[in-house]
């Protein structure tokens, strides 16, 4: 049995030195940005405890990130606890009500459909590691129109409700442009689930859609902390990409070559 000294090492040694430096460096500037731009009051509930949520908003995303560009099934299981402490916060906050009913309805399920479905494709030659493949282009425009469809007419919808949030301090223009980018941001989170579920490489770009409306977001909020969060998205998912893409076509080429050893 391996003592707890033996299994921290081993989860040391796991990842790479770019990924460390990336994990750390994101903890870091999390923090050194809570210290510069703390959180106001906002409908009655302290700042402070608003920017605890934000930082473990923050260890939870990067860690899952982190696992998922390793193709790691253990990243949905902390992804439940980024849906949790975001519907918490959203709930304190009182608004992205369209994000909020997502992660409620779609990803905590999707979290768990999915752990279960990737136990069922490992990689052949290392456990550690789940097969993954690529949409075909009729698949890519049948998702981007539904994307579209949803964000009109969930975004529209969004417009003619009143939270009574004091988040944007009044500004209403800001309210209806954050209405159409969390209904856009809620329709591509689906589809990221989707993909990972199925494994799919194009769930990077997704989310590289997504950490681009919510940088947006946060900007109009004033959640000026959580743009490390983004940028750590951005660097992330072209790293994950990378890793996907590279392990893709070394997989296809050796199914190649094994059809021609059969025949």
């Amino acid at each position: 049995m391996k003592t707890i000294f033996k299994k921290l090492k081993d989860l040391w040694n796991y990842f790479s030195t770019y990924e460390k430096i990336w994990y750390i460096s994101i903890l870091v500037l999390s923090f050194v940005f809570a210290f510069l731009f703390p959180e106001e009051d906002t409908n009655g509930i302290n700042g402070k405890l608003i920017m605890l949520l934000y930082l473990l908003d923050i260890i939870f995303n990067i860690t899952c990130e982190l696992l998922i560009s390793k193709q790691s099934k253990w990243n949905f299981i902390v992804s439940l606890l980024v849906e949790v402490t975001e519907i918490l916060t959203l709930v304190l906050l009182s608004y992205r009500f369209a994000t909020m009913a997502v992660t409620i309805f779609f990803w905590i399920p999707i979290d768990i459909i999915s752990f279960i479905n990737w136990n069922k494709h490992p990689d052949k030659e290392d456990d550690l590691l789940t097969e993954v493949r690529k949409l075909s282009p009729k698949q890519e425009i049948i998702v981007l129109s539904a994307i579209v469809i949803w964000t009109l007419g969930i975004g529209t919808f969004l417009t003619t409700l009143d939270f009574g949030t004091e988040i944007f301090h009044g500004n209403q223009t800001f309210e209806m442009i954050v209405c159409y980018l969390d209904a856009c941001v809620s329709a591509l989170g689906i589809a990221n689930g989707l993909f990972i579920l199925l494994r799919y490489r194009e769930q990077w770009i997704v989310w590289y859609l997504s950490a681009i409306l919510e940088s947006v977001i946060n900007i109009l909020s004033g959640q000026i902390v959580l743009l490390v969060l983004k940028a750590g998205y951005l660097t992330n998912t072209t790293y994950g990409y990378i890793k996907w893409t590279k392990y893709i076509k070394e997989h296809n080429n050796k199914s190649k070559k094994d059809e021609v050893l059969d025949i």
